[in-house]
């Protein structure tokens, strides 16, 4: 198998000094763990977050979000910029601080920037937040003033789309995944160093970089960061992995090996595991196709046995997808194993997971065989063709509007924001938080609100619509799509 690693470093992209050094570092760790990758995070263990704050979702089944309509606790908190002040103060100030202090002041900052879009009100400080928070790191006090740290990291990349902020906290953020003492410190590392990549100014040389760490992490099973068989952090890994792939525009030299690695995890004990796999797999035949150009062949890459009713009003809408080159190399042997997980019946997996690997892995499989269909929900079989079918993935914002999840890397982008801002996403949505609206350049549309109970939401809808922040609509997906 060819190392997807050295085709990256000799594919002519520049590499920098600090990933070069990096890279020797790792050699040793790969070899050795790519004797034990074959077991796939055999003994899979969750460790639970001390609280919400700390990141960590429930959802480890993919297609499960139909609503964003989250309770936001901090409606009325009309005083949350001086709440924010104060607790910016205190972080801050650690002089006279203690552990238990600094976990509420970093728990009530991850609150308020949360169900807040605070960009101007934290704009000063980025710098000196980010130091600060880099101290609770370093320190490893406690696992949730670190994992709370890490978290607040997350929300000032997203919130403040520094430039500045990856160089700064790149260097930290690996070093925490590879030594800290505790597993839940290092997948809440992952996903931190996930979102200071993708949002603060890493750029291609440094998203390539991250994801050939991640790639080795998820390659040995969690061996390469001291971390074996911990389900929790080779999952943290493929999350951020296919978020980071979703920028990335060609991936034909690397998708071969991608395509192994995430295969290799299928064999997970781990849903959560599985499933995220799964979902990089389809990613990776969904990028090897592409927008017809106007100087392709009019009659190339016909669509093979596209006229089934069920799917041709999909496969109308928007441009025609054209093959540019094969995603892996013996695709009837990946779509066997696929659709041994969408129809797996052992008596040795709990009920909620065998309903989330059946729902999951017939999309996952549907874009495996045809890269041009997007994730579905209420997945189906036609019997006379045997085939899988479904209404593509509709989620509701708030109660304001809804999006269209139509390709997988709008739905890997929407996962990661979700599990970034949880509950906030609509409020930092419809506020215009630069960092999501770049990410999700996606058709919206209001939803109508009926009844007297609705009012306040129609108003509310009303008075975005009239903001500056407010994101306009089209009826032509194509213009907002990047």
């Amino acid at each position: 198998m060819p190392d997807l690693r050295r085709q990256i470093f000799e594919s002519g992209k520049t590499v920098s000094r600090k990933a070069a050094s990096r890279e020797a570092s790792r050699t040793n760790s790969r070899g050795s763990s790519k004797q034990t990758s074959h077991q796939s995070s055999r003994t899979a263990s969750r460790q639970a977050s001390d609280d919400e704050d700390s990141g960590f979702l429930s959802d480890d089944t993919a297609l499960s979000i139909g609503s964003l309509d989250d309770e936001n606790p901090e409606t009325e908190n009309a005083d949350w910029p001086q709440e924010l002040s104060d607790r910016i103060s205190e972080i801050l100030d650690r002089k006279r601080s203690s552990v238990q202090g600094r976990e509420e002041a970093l728990s009530a900052f991850c609150r308020l920037t949360k169900y807040h879009y605070a960009e101007e009100e934290i704009r000063p400080y980025v710098s000196d937040l980010l130091s600060a928070f880099a101290k609770s790191i370093r320190s490893e006090s406690s696992v949730r003033e670190s994992t709370l740290a890490l978290r607040a990291i997350e929300l000032l990349v997203i919130t403040s789309c520094d430039d500045k902020i990856y160089d700064n906290a790149e260097q930290l953020l690996t070093r925490c995944v590879r030594d800290s003492s505790s597993t839940a410190i290092k997948a809440a590392a992952i996903y931190c160093l996930g979102a200071c990549t993708n949002f603060g100014g890493a750029g291609e040389e440094g998203i390539l970089d991250q994801m050939t760490f991640l790639l080795d992490i998820i390659a040995s099973d969690g061996q390469s960061i001291d971390a074996a068989d911990d389900a929790t952090s080779v999952t943290a890994a493929l999350h951020v992995w296919g978020f980071l792939l979703s920028e990335v525009d060609d991936f034909e030299e690397d998708s071969e090996e991608a395509v192994q690695i995430f295969i290799d995890q299928l064999d997970s004990v781990d849903s959560g595991v599985q499933i995220a796999a799964g979902e990089n797999i389809a990613l990776l035949y969904e990028k090897s196709y592409t927008p017809q150009e106007d100087d392709d062949d009019e009659d190339s890459e016909e669509d093979e046995g596209e006229s089934d009713e069920h799917e041709s009003k999909d496969l109308a809408s928007g441009p025609k997808l054209i093959k540019r080159y094969n995603a892996y190399h013996n695709t009837p042997e990946l779509e066997r194993q696929l659709s041994n997980l969408a129809n797996i019946h052992s008596k040795r997996i709990s009920k909620r997971d065998k309903k989330s690997l059946h729902g999951n892995f017939a999309s996952i499989l549907t874009t495996v065989e045809n890269p041009r269909r997007g994730p579905r929900y209420n997945m189906a079989i036609d019997q006379a063709t045997n085939r899988h079918y479904g209404s593509t993935l509709t989620v509701k914002i708030g109660r304001h509007g809804v999006m269209k999840i139509d390709r997988w890397w709008k739905w890997v982008r929407l996962t990661s924001l979700r599990r970034i801002l949880q509950g906030g996403f609509a409020e930092h949505y419809f506020q215009g938080n630069r960092a999501v609206l770049d990410s999700l350049p996606v058709m919206m549309r209001m939803a109508e609100a009926s009844g007297s109970g609705d009012r306040q939401s129609a108003k509310k809808a009303a008075k975005m619509r009239s903001s500056k922040r407010w994101t306009g609509f089209s009826e032509d997906e194509d213009e907002m799509e990047s």
